[in-house]
């Protein structure tokens, strides 16, 4: 039986790559339950320090399937979705990198953004298609798409369902960075690399936490707890390490999450 979500490790950055290319990597709820799995599982793997999530083929994910679609369409559908939510992502304790290679559409782009950082090949194809299959913006992209690209960006994006290049989403702020195709998963991987080298995992995990929980946040609760995680960091061995690591110029050995 195919593996829907292929996995490698290497220097601490697990790759895992949604694997359905015939079908620009529709969403299924056996993949997705499969990804999740994978997450989780990697979040309690101590070699593993970074996660880059990308696509088989000529797709990141196309969203749903459209066999699923037509079954819940015409009442048929006996699917288990997962019980995670479709921002589980956003939950794991470490950094997870999207390397969008091409097709991002609908469900698709869920789940690109629901990623800490999001790299994309300048040719890939973009778009949020709801509003042209006469549905809605989906699993929290009306919350996540105004705070990456203002109010006026996202309703163009969302009304329309235009579909757009990897270069423009860069332009609007949807992205990180954008990149040729040819080196888009040698750049992501070099940038993850980099993380898991010199990044505290300790560290990136509070960070992470603050940047997704922050946003409901006052600024004067947000500096609030910003003080008591600062006294916690400073018992961590990892303070110690990487100060010593910086005076001495060298790579600093954190310990793993």
């Amino acid at each position: 039986m195919m593996d829907l979500v292929l996995s490698s490790v290497e220097r601490g950055v697990l790759t895992l790559t949604f694997n359905r290319p015939e079908r620009l990597n529709a969403w299924t709820d056996a993949m997705g339950r499969r990804y999740f799995d994978q997450l989780a599982e990697a979040e309690k793997d101590p070699e593993v320090r970074v996660i880059v999530v990308t696509g088989a083929g000529r797709g990141f994910c196309a969203g749903a399937d459209f066999q699923t679609l037509n079954a819940i369409q015409d009442g048929s559908y006996e699917g288990e979705p997962d019980r995670r939510p479709t921002t589980f992502p956003a939950t794991i304790g470490k950094p997870v990198i999207a390397a969008v290679n091409g097709a991002c559409a609908g469900l698709g782009m869920v789940h690109a953004l629901v990623c800490d950082l999001v790299f994309t090949a300048d040719e890939a194809k973009w778009t949020t298609a709801f509003a042209r299959r006469g549905l809605i913006a989906e699993y929290g992209l009306s919350w996540i798409l105004p705070r990456l690209i203002g109010q006026a960006r996202a309703m163009d994006l969302l009304l329309s369902g235009r579909t757009f290049t990897g270069a423009e989403a860069c332009e609007l702020g949807l992205v990180n960075r954008s990149v040729p195709r040819e080196s888009l998963l040698a750049e992501v991987q070099a940038y993850a690399g980099e993380l898991a080298t010199h990044s505290s995992p300790a560290s990136m995990a509070v960070i992470k936490r603050q940047v997704w929980g922050d946003w409901n946040q006052t600024l004067e609760g947000a500096e609030s707890a910003a003080v008591r995680l600062m006294a916690e960091s400073f018992r961590r061995p990892d303070f110690a390490e990487g100060v010593a690591s910086f005076v001495e110029r060298r790579a600093p050995g954190f310990p793993p999450l």
